[in-house]
């Protein structure tokens, strides 16, 4: 629902406590319950996120790479989806969360964010198209893995046209604020990496399921990226390079 691991641990926090402060005893299904406080909550949160958004959503990284491991992560909520959900208005984001993502039917939605349920479910639909619309990854790991490592190698090697043979030719990178479209646009941005790879560490990660890697330069963490890959080519690379969000989702 918000894509950050603070401001997820605030909301249950602020939903607890309201849960402290309320007369229960005559909640019949606590379950349900619990869910309209909790999304109230998120729901304020992304109506007073506009003034304070973050720049990139939080991903689940993953440095195992065991088989069963590849399997669990083909269910995880990639960053693709995440960045698109971002772009949702709030009562769209709720109303698709909560219905596609946790089946919650829309006559109960609808009340969290005073509409009818027709409402509620014309703003899910809009919402779904969005989601639909985003890249969609190759589900073979090993296959994205194959086509990221040799991105790597033309990064490092400076080798421009080798970094175009395996970008879509609309191929999106976005970088904190810093959004760049087209293959040759992005390459020119990404043979950058060249500056570092000499003294560069990388370390192979599952960023929301799909192929990524994490960087250190000097021994200090330096950005996160993820690849989203299609018909063995990257249409899709988003990068974390801000510290304090690094340091919450990798490890050393």
């Amino acid at each position: 629902m918000l894509g950050s691991f603070a401001e997820a641990d605030d909301a249950l926090q602020e939903a607890w406590l309201r849960v402290q402060r309320a007369d229960t005893s005559e909640v019949e299904n606590p379950q349900g319950w619990l869910t309209t406080v909790v999304a109230r909550v998120c729901l304020n949160m992304l109506r007073d996120r506009r003034e304070h958004a973050h720049e990139m959503p939080d991903p689940v990284v993953d440095a195992a790479q065991e088989p069963e491991q590849l399997a669990v992560a083909k269910d995880q909520v990639g960053l693709a989806m995440l960045v698109v959900l971002d772009t949702l208005k709030p009562d769209e984001r709720l109303a698709f969360v909560l219905h596609d993502m946790f089946a919650v039917p829309f006559d109960d939605i609808a009340p969290l964010i005073d509409k009818t349920p027709a409402a509620t479910r014309q703003l899910a639909s809009r919402a779904r198209k969005r989601v639909q619309d985003r890249p969609q990854p190759n589900v073979d790991v090993p296959k994205q893995r194959e086509v990221v490592n040799a991105f790597l190698k033309a990064a490092r090697e400076g080798d421009l046209e080798g970094l175009i043979s395996v970008l879509h030719p609309d191929v999106t990178l976005r970088a904190g604020s810093l959004e760049v479209v087209g293959a040759r646009q992005v390459a020119g941005r990404a043979s950058t990496f060249r500056r570092f790879a000499g003294t560069a560490e990388i370390r192979e990660v599952l960023v929301g399921g799909e192929a990524g890697f994490v960087s250190w330069v000097d021994g200090e963490l330096f950005s996160l990226m993820a690849f989203t890959v299609q018909d063995d080519r990257i249409v899709a690379i988003h990068v974390v390079q801000d510290r304090a969000q690094l340091a919450g989702l990798v490890s050393d």
